[in-house]
């Protein structure tokens, strides 16, 4: 896999995390720990996406 297409696939992941986390935070019923646990899964996806894109700057 490219790093453009692994990029785009990280980024494709954070934003369907977004949407459940912003679906769990409009529903009053939703578990505290679930609402906890997307909001970390999302965080480390950001962290991949970031890294990537300057692992990308470095080598250009």
């Amino acid at each position: 896999m490219s790093l453009e297409a692994h990029l785009s696939e990280l980024q494709r992941k954070h934003g369907e995390l977004e949407r459940q986390l912003d679906s769990a935070l409009n529903h009053p019923s939703m578990d505290t720990l679930e609402i906890v646990d997307l909001k970390r899964r999302k965080l480390a996806l950001k962290d991949q996406i970031e890294k990537l894109r300057a692992a990308k700057h470095t080598t250009h």
